[in-house]
């Protein structure tokens, strides 16, 4: 609150340490992924993002040299105590043990297979892309909804006939709709948290975006299907004990119930049907809790650096200096809207990873919507939004990459049938198009 009420003078060389994030990670990912790969490597994968986050704290704290190390220190620590900081790091604890559990009890698959019985043949590939929007909603990760429907959205693909980019396309967009939706999902933990607004709040802001493209994107994919032959999906296995704690966890997120209690019932419950139907014993589920959280660790860190940098960043003067050239080339909250946007989108094209691009842009976009009078879950919205819109199109991101790999085709053949990101583009547009008529 301190550095919000004195305004440092607009200093652009403030910026310089997330230019040198950029132009590490971003120039590491482009040479190990299209000059000289990795092999058995994702190109973007290779650096980690702790150490260009690393480098470029170095460079934040070289830059004013008349503050003391200690005094730097103080700056980044009251930066990383601030309560939403610690709130979201304790969530990605709980969200990394909900996933971990959830997996191991078998929960993933046997949600799957149990919406796969209900698919008539007809309707496979919208079916897909309406179950990849339930699954991730539910789980809170698009790349592991990938793993699990696109070796049978190929397979599928394969029997009937189908285009096998349309078919996997479609399980990446409805990953994608339910990673924005989630209220488990880390995007969502991130943007509600470095926006200061409740997870439903953002939620039903988000639908209204959301929705439309999906419903669209879902008769597209209808009208597609009618010029194709019925699919033989088959007869999956299921628990419908090991998926009921999926749907009590959606239907309490959807209530507005503190985010701690849902995941800890999630667990609680997972925990207890893994081991009443033998899916898990104990150390299984313990260590399979372990996992997730370890998952959740790379996150966790980025998290703590980016706050210490938006600290140091912000207190020279960087978040002055963007706002000036905001306020110069993007007028009215229907700018400010736009800037958050684009700031958003640049950042997940440079990461490749929509949760970091949301950490790094969060507290830029926070000084945005409260200079352009953007409320929080308008801008938490944007930021979740913006970056899944990125992240669901860009060739070298985790779930393109990961869909390819499985279903043996390129990335780029994907993207001309990746409706849903593209549709949500477009109401994203218009959403904000509109706020312009209404301002005049």
């Amino acid at each position: 609150m301190e550095q919000a009420a004195k305004q440092p003078p607009a200093r652009a060389m403030a910026l310089l340490p997330i230019l040198v994030f950029l132009v590490l990670y971003l120039g590491a990912g482009i040479w190990y992924e299209y000059i000289a790969p990795v092999e058995g490597q994702m190109g973007f994968y290779v650096m980690s993002v702790v150490v260009a986050f690393g480098l470029a704290l170095i460079v934040a704290f070289m830059q004013n040299r008349q503050r003391l190390f200690v005094e730097n220190i103080q700056l980044c620590a009251r930066s990383i105590g601030d309560v939403n900081i610690t709130i979201m790091l304790f969530i990605f604890l709980m969200a990394g043990a909900f996933s971990g559990i959830a997996k191991a009890a078998g929960g993933v698959e046997s949600t799957a297979h149990l919406l796969l019985n209900f698919v008539p043949g007809t309707l496979a590939v919208p079916g897909l892309f309406l179950i990849a929007c339930l699954i991730s909603m539910s789980m809170g990760t698009s790349v592991g909804t990938i793993t699990v429907l696109v070796p049978i959205a190929a397979s599928v693909a394969q029997n009937a006939g189908l285009s096998l980019p349309l078919t996997v396309a479609s399980v990446v967009g409805g990953a994608m709709f339910g990673d924005n939706l989630s209220f488990i999902s880390d995007t969502t933990i991130a943007a509600t948290r470095t926006q200061g607004t409740r997870m439903q709040d953002k939620f039903y802001a988000n639908l209204k975006l959301a929705l439309p493209a999906a419903l669209i994107t879902l008769a597209v994919l209808f009208f597609l299907s009618l010029s194709s032959d019925a699919a033989d999906l088959g007869q999956f296995d299921y628990s419908l004990l090991l998926a009921l704690p999926y749907f009590i966890v959606l239907i309490m997120a959807l209530t507005g119930r503190n985010v701690f209690l849902v995941l800890g019932t999630g667990i609680v419950l997972f925990f207890v049907l893994g081991l009443a139907t033998g899916t898990t014993d104990l150390s299984q589920a313990f260590s399979a809790m372990g996992t997730g959280t370890n998952g959740m660790f790379e996150t966790m860190i980025v998290t703590i650096l980016a706050a210490s940098i938006s600290a140091l960043m912000r207190d020279g003067g960087g978040f002055a200096a963007l706002l000036a050239f905001i306020r110069q080339h993007f007028k009215g909250r229907s700018g400010g809207r736009l800037g958050i946007g684009l700031l958003t989108i640049l950042m997940d094209v440079a990461t490749a990873n929509n949760t970091v691009a949301i950490v790094v842009a969060g507290p830029i976009a926070k000084n945005i919507s409260e200079e352009y009078g953007i409320e929080p879950r308008e801008s938490a919205s944007l930021l979740d939004t913006c970056s899944c819109i990125a992240q669901g199109i860009i060739p070298y991101g985790a779930q393109l990459l990961i869909a390819s790999a499985i279903a043996g085709i390129t990335s780029l053949s994907i993207i001309p049938y990746l409706f849903y990101p593209f549709f949500l583009a477009i109401a994203v547009l218009v959403w904000i198009a509109m706020d312009t008529q209404k301002n005049h």
